[in-house]
């Protein structure tokens, strides 16, 4: 008799979407094309948002449940969110360097992600996510430590704006998550209509057609947006949108290691501090940061979106 094969759980999805999403920055960085960072970001979403339109119109399921009173003022919310972000931690990027924009967006997102789920959505993270959120945070603040000296002020807001920008995104994702909907269609819609709105940058400002720029656009559009936002909101089936903020505390954790091993940064004991607490805090919220729903729960679609080929 053959053994079911067990299904990943949550965190794992959530996980392998921020290593995706960590490669960002580095990539950015280590690519140094010199593009206009806001139109770097208008063309990641959009390419994302057409590759996964292209999964979308292989399945079954139509856009008809996108425009259902219930859904769309969360896919409005959740696109308005897409664009924000973008445009905040791409400029965020070019004016702090790659870790330090990462660490200060995502340590701001655990944060915002658990107030507007307790806000929009009635979640209440149990005690093993705050011990793991601080502790994580607290390794995200100690990787800040070594470039204190030269802190440019308008990148940690940015950079902060877009980590609240992201917590939105979060919990907009994981109500839809909750309403039967085609995510890849409804990743897609939201992608596509953040990049819209920040495309008038993409217009003045087109990104080189060079090889350095297009394999960059290739990597950040289908690796780092398509692939990961569709393992992303597979997570956000199984957990909670706060234990998904603190989980995505990994992106900042793959941006140092990607940092100091091939973009060439220092390791410093503050550093490496930061990095014993992010990945202590990771496991604590993994294995035992579950929390629970006020009032019921709407049934969660799986991991396949409920979509199968055509034939």
């Amino acid at each position: 008799m053959r053994r079911p094969v067990p299904r990943p759980n949550g965190a794992a999805f959530v996980l392998a979407a921020a290593v995706l999403w960590g490669t960002v920055g580095p990539a950015q960085v280590w690519a140094d094309t010199g593009d206009d960072p806001v139109a770097l970001g208008a063309a990641r979403i959009l390419i994302g948002g057409l590759v996964l339109a292209v999964v979308a119109a292989r399945s079954r399921a139509g856009l008809r449940p996108l425009a259902r009173r219930d859904v769309w003022p969360w896919l409005l919310l959740a696109a308005l969110a897409t664009a924000a972000y973008q445009a905040g931690f791409m400029f965020s990027v070019s004016r702090t360097g790659a870790a330090l924009a990462t660490a200060v967006a995502l340590g701001m997102a655990p944060v915002a992600t658990g107030a507007f789920a307790r806000l929009l959505g009635g979640d209440r993270p149990g005690p093993g996510w705050t011990a793991g959120t601080l502790g994580a945070v607290a390794g995200c603040a100690l990787l800040l430590a070594p470039g204190a000296g030269r802190v440019d002020t308008a990148g940690i807001v940015l950079g902060i704006v877009s980590g609240a920008c992201y917590g939105l995104y979060t919990v907009a994702a994981k109500r839809l998550t909750e309403r039967r909907v085609p995510m890849s269609a409804a990743v897609s819609a939201t992608l596509l209509a953040g990049g819209l709105a920040i495309s008038p940058a993409l217009v003045r400002r087109p990104p080189a057609p060079d090889g350095p720029g297009l394999a960059l656009l290739a990597w950040l559009g289908v690796a780092a947006t398509a692939a990961a936002y569709l393992l992303f909101v597979a997570g956000l089936e199984r957990v909670l949108a706060s234990t998904a903020g603190t989980l995505s505390l990994a992106e900042p954790l793959v941006a140092a290691v990607l940092g100091l091993a091939v973009l060439g940064e220092r390791v410093t004991a503050a550093s490496g501090a930061g990095l014993a607490l992010l990945v202590g805090g990771l496991a604590v919220v993994s294995t035992g940061g579950k929390g629970r729903r006020d009032g019921p729960v709407r049934s969660r679609v799986d991991v396949s979106f409920d979509e199968r080929p055509r034939t």
